[in-house]
């Protein structure tokens, strides 16, 4: 299956938090989009490894993303090695992506960081002729490219380079975050209090999408950060 679009978080919910109006958009125009996960949250206060597979699952159906996987990384001490890179690229040329999203070029969390440079240097071998990779049944892939990596903005605010409007998606966007249950606010959930555990954690992102989408005059947006300059055919394609 070829998608348009994959993004790409460390943690399940990454994806959710951040770039997910985005996905939806995209998903409602049309496009092919799935996910992919490189750690399974284990580290997290709130739920286990187990309930957050279960969780990643049931937003990826609400969001009607095609696939979603997990490369089950060490989740706080993955390193950026051969053997993560080529475990991206792997899905990368499975896919073959237009279109990557992927965490913040740097975060609160030092994960995401990381997992930037990660999945760009990823993309990069991804599409170098001379690095061989496999298939699950063995067979060689073909090397790819895609055309574009944006990295969405996550905990800190970043000055982004550009905004997508999410107006239309906003509440959907808090349905596949709620769907991450053990991690966020529903009535009678117990745990441990966390930075994102509170009631008052929606009212935060509500008014980070309003900040961002203010910039480019939308009532609610996502920004981005481009790790390379982006070409403009059309000017007139610029709002």
């Amino acid at each position: 299956m070829k998608l348009d679009i994959l993004a790409i978080g460390v943690h399940p919910d990454d994806i959710e938090l951040s770039c997910s109006g985005t996905l939806l958009h995209h998903i409602a125009l049309g496009h092919k989009v799935g996910l992919l996960d490189l750690t399974r949250g284990e580290l997290g206060s709130r739920g286990t490894a187990e309930t957050r597979d279960e969780e990643a699952a049931d937003s990826a159906r609400i969001m009607g993303a095609l696939v979603r996987e997990n490369l089950r990384m060490a989740d706080g001490f993955f390193t950026h090695n051969e053997e993560n890179m080529r475990s991206i690229a792997q899905v990368i040329r499975k896919y073959q992506p237009e279109i990557i999203l992927a965490n913040a070029l740097s975060d609160r969390h030092p994960d995401h960081g990381r997992a930037a440079k990660l999945v760009n240097d990823a993309c990069f071998i991804s599409g170098l002729l001379k690095v061989e990779t496999t298939d699950g049944d063995g067979k060689p892939q073909k090397h790819w490219r895609p055309k574009a990596l944006y990295h969405y903005i996550q905990d800190h605010n970043l000055e982004p380079d550009f905004v997508v409007d999410i107006s239309p998606y906003i509440d959907k966007k808090e349905e596949l975050i709620l769907a991450f249950k053990t991690q966020f606010y529903t009535p009678g959930q117990t745990g441990p209090k966390t930075p994102i555990s509170g009631k008052d954690f929606f009212e935060f992102l509500r008014a980070k999408a309003r900040t961002y989408g203010r910039h480019a005059g939308y009532d609610y947006g996502e920004g981005f950060n481009v790790s390379r300059i982006p070409g403009v055919r059309d000017l007139f394609d610029l709002n």
